[in-house]
């Protein structure tokens, strides 16, 4: 991983649409967990939402909460 190439799997965490923080992982094993441990420690921010996508491919992985 380096500053030109951050990462594979891309994870973000918003709030009413925002970005509030973000991070790149190589393995999508690492990621997921990554994910499962952020949707895990939301909190009380508002309207928050987790995102995880395939840079390479431009897939979103999966998303918290789901659409309904």
């Amino acid at each position: 991983m380096d500053a030109v190439n951050p990462g594979r799997y891309h994870l973000l965490l918003a709030s009413n649409g925002r970005p509030v923080q973000h991070g790149w992982w190589e393995t999508e094993e690492v990621a997921r967990d990554k994910f499962r441990r952020w949707v895990g420690a939301v909190g009380n921010i508002p309207t928050p939402r987790v995102t995880l996508t395939d840079e390479d491919s431009g897939d979103v992985l999966t998303t918290w909460p789901k659409e309904p």
